[in-house]
């Protein structure tokens, strides 16, 4: 066996050592705390824009900014929004429903599944349209997207291009899904909103004497 090799094996064989956790100023620096911090980083705008081309090609450097405690807080509050996103109080939307009166019995709206931010509603279905979203929710975006057509997307139905898929196993269809949908969306609004709130503060603190990466 080769010295690496059992050098190798010691160490795994060892058991790590856990660290205390070291004190700052206000909360302790600990994993947790740490993982907090980079999420809210990963969220800032500034540093979004600042690093926009180095983000595409490397991975992320994470700067170390002044009051730790404020992006520790952040990214806790960002972090709550996002895992817990079902927990959330769901936004104030109107549902306006109202059913096409020539339609055949037993057959189902046509999915529409689109977004207007300008007049702010979201339309379900030829019967069905959430009214009174707030412009911010769809500037919290998920990629090229707000989470809004996330969501939207991510409910609409699609045609497999594999044949036998298609034959098979494409069941999908939106109407056996359109009231968990409805209950999603209003919640998503709202972590939206909340999101966009945390990083509009960030933008705003005065980074004078900062230092770049």
């Amino acid at each position: 066996m080769s010295a690496n090799e059992k050098q190798r094996r010691h160490c795994e064989d060892s058991p790590s050592p856990r660290p205390s956790p070291v004190k700052g100023e206000g909360v302790s620096i600990t994993k947790d705390a740490i993982f907090a911090y980079c999420y809210a980083v990963l969220h800032d705008p500034v540093y979004r824009e600042t690093y926009a081309l180095n983000l595409k090609r490397e991975f992320p450097r994470i700067p170390f900014y002044p009051d730790f405690d404020q992006w520790v807080a952040w990214g806790e509050a960002l972090l709550k929004l996002h895992i817990d996103y079902e927990k959330v109080t769901p936004a104030n939307l109107t549902r306006v429903d109202t059913p096409a009166p020539k339609r055949a019995e037993e057959t189902h709206p046509k999915p529409k599944l689109k977004s207007n931010a300008e007049a702010g509603n979201i339309v379900i279905d030829e019967d069905t349209q959430l009214t009174g979203v707030p412009l911010q929710a769809w500037d919290y975006r998920l990629g090229n997207r707000s989470a809004i057509d996330w969501v939207l997307d991510q409910h609409k139905e699609k045609t497999p291009r594999d044949p036998t898929i298609r034959e098979k196993f494409n069941s999908y269809r939106f109407a056996d899904y359109k009231e968990s949908c409805i209950t999603l969306l209003p919640r998503v609004v709202t972590v939206s909103v909340e999101t966009v709130a945390i990083t509009k503060a960030m933008a705003a603190l005065d980074r004078t004497g900062w230092a770049q990466l």
